[in-house]
Formats: structure tokens, sequence, C-alpha cells
């Protein structure tokens, strides 16, 4: 539903047209009232301007705030109220409340820059038209912006298919993703099992469904990164991407190749999963729990680095402890 509520909207804003957008633009917004003004602030300064903004709020325990903080916008926007589902349930919210023949994804926290819309737009009707298309980005730690992009660490290389994003080799970033609108309703929104993890599962099944997806590496978009956030938290990010490898497993039309990255990818999530539990093991002084974790990467990563853990954790673990608190400050 549409907020109704009277309210002054600065001259600096700038009114949105009434008639069907071209896009439309979805916010799912959960503990993100600090941040909500600059990310709406974000897509209203956007230099092309045929849109519709949908905020979804997702059952947050900061509705008060996030209320206050949206309100000089309450003519620009449709804001959507719903029990807390996870953020499947709230993006599909906004699918289905959309008129815009587009759909934009933004996280509740991160924010766009100028050109956006008007870039991806422009890559989306390329070379005969494209079904998603995706950018680079960079995170803000605070005010501190990171130097290095996400495609610099999580990097897409080559064409974007389903066996290249089960490997790693194409990895989609959901607040800077365009896509028709009709085409994710064709193949049902995202899953709301997944607690997480359910954009990884939607861009397999649209890239198993044929859809055409390509990306840019220009930096459009900063992402932010804090305590708290989803992108703060690797074992939850990763357990995610293993549940949807595990889903994906089933289907009777994977490939041969398909199968084999699936084996692959999900043996170095695990893995890695191993990494991130055994820091937080050392670092809660769970030593034994902790030696276990890194016995198990090593057995994948076959590391010097890991050896010298596992063997510092056999003779000195307090130690190495004290070194992993000097290096997180």
């Amino acid at each position: 539903m549409s907020m109704t509520t009277p309210t002054a909207i600065p001259e600096t804003i700038p009114r949105l047209p009434a008639a069907q957008p071209l896009v439309s633009v979805i916010i799912p917004a959960y503990k993100v009232a600090r941040f909500i003004s600059a990310t709406l602030d974000s897509v209203l300064s956007q230099t092309f301007k045929d849109f519709e903004i949908i905020v979804i709020n997702d059952g947050s325990p900061d509705t008060e705030e996030l209320k206050r903080q949206i309100e000089n916008y309450s003519h620009l926007i449709t804001y959507i109220t719903q029990s807390n589902q996870g953020a499947g349930a709230a993006r599909n919210a906004g699918i289905r409340t959309a008129r815009g023949e587009f759909i934009a994804f933004l996280d509740g926290d991160d924010l766009w820059l100028p050109d956006f819309l008007k870039e991806q737009l422009a890559l989306i009707r390329e070379d005969g038209g494209f079904d998603l298309v995706y950018a680079d980005a960079v995170n803000l730690d605070g005010a501190k912006r990171s130097r290095i992009t996400n495609m610099e660490v999580n990097p897409s290389r080559g064409s974007v298919t389903a066996e290249s994003l089960i490997a790693g080799d194409c990895n989609v970033i959901t607040s800077s993703v365009v896509a028709r609108r009709g085409l994710v309703l064709e193949v049902g929104l995202f899953d709301e099992s997944f607690p997480n993890s359910q954009d990884f599962d939607l861009w397999l099944r649209l890239a198993k469904h044929g859809a055409r997806i390509k990306y840019q590496k220009k930096v459009l978009v900063r992402r932010r990164v804090y305590e708290g956030s989803l992108a703060s938290n690797p074992i939850n990010s990763f357990a995610g991407e293993i549940s949807v490898l595990e889903k994906t497993r089933q289907r009777n039309d994977l490939t041969q190749g398909e199968r084999a990255a699936i084996l692959r990818t999900l043996e170095l999530r695990r893995a890695t999963v191993e990494v991130h539990k055994g820091k937080q093991r050392l670092s809660a002084g769970e030593f034994d729990d902790a030696l276990t974790a890194f016995r198990v990467a090593n057995d994948y990563f076959h590391s010097w680095k890991l050896r010298l853990v596992v063997l510092c954790l056999r003779v000195a673990p307090r130690l190495l402890q004290r070194i992993q608190r000097l290096r997180a400050n």
C-alpha cells in the first residue's frame, strides 16, 4: 500500500511521472533506518528519471525510525509493510507490486551512482537485448571507500552461464541488477525458503531458463559493509550458497559440466566455511574446535599457512589467539 500521510516534500527532490514507469526500483528494508534516506537520495539523483520506487518494510524492528526517515519521501515511493519473512519475500512483494517493464534491485543500505540506471538500461538493450545485467561495486566501511572493487575480489570473466555462475567465474552483485520483470515472474520469483543466497538461486534458475545475462565492469554501486550487515557474515553467505547448490544438484536438466562444477564448488565452499569457523573458534578461545576446523580446511587447501596455524594451535594456542586479536585491531 502507498503511504498517504501528507508531508512537505523538499524542493530539491523531483516528483516522478505518474504514468507507468519503465523501471521499478525495489528496496527491501530491514534494520536500515539509518541508511535509507541516503539510499533513496541515490535513486532520486539518477540522471534517468522514468522509474518508480517501492520500499518493502520486512517487519523491521526499527520501523518507527524507518517511517520517520522516509516521511519526506512519502509522495515519491510506494511503501509496503509485512511481517518479517526475509529478503526474498520482501523483494517478491515488490516485484508483484511493480509496474515497470524492468526491475532494479537495491538493498536499503546501498547506494547507486548517478548514472546507474542510464548505464544499465543502455547495456540491457545492447546486441538484441539482454534479460539481466549487473555491474561492479565498491564497498563502504563507514565513510571509507574500498580501493578494491567487488569484481577484483569476486571476478566476472567470460560469458554468464549456469556453469560459470556455479563455478564462481561470474558473481552477480544484487544491488547492481536490472532485469526484465516478466522473465523473473516466469521462473517463479525468489525462493523464500532460503534465508540468504536466494538471489544466487534466482540467477541460476534464470540462466537455466535461457536468460541472456551480461555485466559491465564499471563501478556503479557502493555497498555498505558493517557489523550486522549481510555482507559482514561470510559463514552465512557460504552456507547459503551451499544450500542453493544442493538444491540445484537435484535438477534433472544439468549438463555434465554443470554437475562437475557443483561438486567442485561445494568442496571449496565447505572448506572455506571451515576456515571462517576456525577463526571464530580461535577468537572465542575454543582451541580444540578451532584445530578441528583448520585441519578439515587444510585437507582441501593444502596450504602452508593453514599447516602453520594447526601447528601453533597444538603448541601455543593462546599466543596464536593474541596474534589474531592484534591483527584484527
